[in-house]
């Protein structure tokens, strides 16, 4: 994939590396290494190693990706991947001027990309480094070679980085919601009474995978229970069914939410899933280029506590793109915990926002909608718009 090309010294960058130079400056950083496989990916243009897609280990040691990036010095880029990765390669070369695709393990990848750093002549004073992406092994074999050197987490620069999408990133995106939405459609409308969750969530896996994607997870509930988990919990007549989804194309996420009945909802049903709806798009409403990223919260909290369920409801909003929740980070208080650093920061046309409001009601169940939305200049785009209300199964 080739996400946002420019060019530097006749190298074809798949990323905005002026960007990424800015940001490493105002950080103070002179060197970037990445060793996460999303990070790497990124940094690539789509590059992921077939064999380790998946899994990392090997019994003995772990995969590890390393892309060396100074500031300013894309000429002096280096990529070291294992030796399986050859066969791609000869595919598909990297882009990066020092390709070596010969390791064999977390020690021997970094001890690798040392040597080149050396050979190359980078001399770092402070370094960026993926602190909860790389192995205790790897991390001594770089500090004993530059024991001088300060070391940062390469985290936030990162983040920041792919916080603002390419035209080609979004599409991406777009693709696998919309793959997500009508993948869950067409599962809603062939179950019938007495399907359990676990063969949803499997019809659920084949529809995506039919559709291009790889499935990543399904959260689902039925009835009147909260429990999110796929089991033999069968969906009965007049029984509720909230399915959440996530499922990546080509590295990107498509993560929705949408609601389901066998049956036909009743007047309650309608109303408590359209306040769920009401919250979802007042919420939505201010997201622009340039808003703080907390006035997406200032939106829909206050709808939410002047809800006669208030104490039953949740709103998040968080970025997505290669991961499920990455920047822009909105709060420091979702069920997923990490610093809220985006909220009093202006929003970037081609940042990603997924926005979710959720009602765990006492007596119906949990009812909740997701969506995936894209910060434009002009206002924004709701990615996978489609099946918002109650999506009555069977035939």
């Amino acid at each position: 994939m080739n996400v946002n090309a420019s060019a530097s010294n006749g190298l074809a960058i798949p990323f905005d590396h002026a960007r990424l130079d800015r940001l490493m400056e105002a950080a103070g950083i002179d060197v970037v290494i990445a060793t996460s496989k999303h990070n790497v990916q990124y940094l690539l243009g789509g590059h992921r190693a077939d064999f380790f897609d998946y899994m990392d280990a090997t019994g003995i040691t772990r995969y590890l990706p390393v892309l060396v990036y100074p500031k300013g010095r894309p000429e002096k880029a280096a990529y070291i991947g294992h030796r399986l990765e050859k066969f791609q390669r000869e595919v598909k070369p990297m882009w990066t001027p020092e390709t070596q695709t010969a390791s064999a393990g977390s020690v021997d990848a970094m001890q690798k990309a040392v040597d080149y750093m050396r050979k190359a002549g980078i001399a770092p004073k402070r370094i960026a480094a993926e602190y909860g992406f790389l192995p205790y092994d790897a991390a001594n074999v770089l500090r004993s070679a530059f024991p001088d050197a300060e070391w940062v987490d390469a985290l936030y620069v990162l983040e920041r980085q792919r916080a603002k999408k390419s035209a080609r990133e979004l599409e991406l995106i777009k693709i696998a919601s919309e793959a997500v939405i009508e993948s869950m459609k067409a599962v809603i409308a062939s179950s019938t009474p007495g399907t359990t969750k676990a063969d949803v969530v499997e019809a659920l896996r084949r529809e995506e995978t039919n559709r291009g994607l790889t499935f990543e997870y399904c959260l689902i509930t039925a009835g009147t229970s909260f429990n999110r988990a796929p089991s033999e919990q069968r969906w009965e007549k007049g029984d509720i069914m909230s399915i959440d989804s996530g499922g990546n194309y080509q590295g990107y996420i498509g993560d929705v939410c949408r609601m389901a009945i066998q049956g036909e909802p009743d007047a309650e049903l309608q109303d408590l899933l359209a306040e769920i709806e009401t919250i979802q798009r007042a919420a939505m409403k201010p997201i622009r280029a340039g808003t703080l990223g907390k006035e997406i919260y200032a939106a829909g909290e206050p709808l939410c506590a002047r809800s006669p369920h208030h104490n039953h409801l949740d709103f998040l909003a968080h970025g997505m793109g290669l991961v499920s929740h990455e920047a822009p980070r909105l709060t420091s208080h979702g069920p997923v915990p990490y610093p809220g650093d985006y909220a009093d920061e202006p929003l970037e046309a081609g940042m990603v926002v997924s926005v979710e409001t959720t009602l765990m009601h006492p007596t119906r169940g949990f009812i909740k909608l997701e969506d995936t939305v894209v910060v434009t200049d002009a206002g924004h785009e709701v990615y996978g718009e489609g099946a918002r209300g109650w999506n009555r199964a069977g035939p």
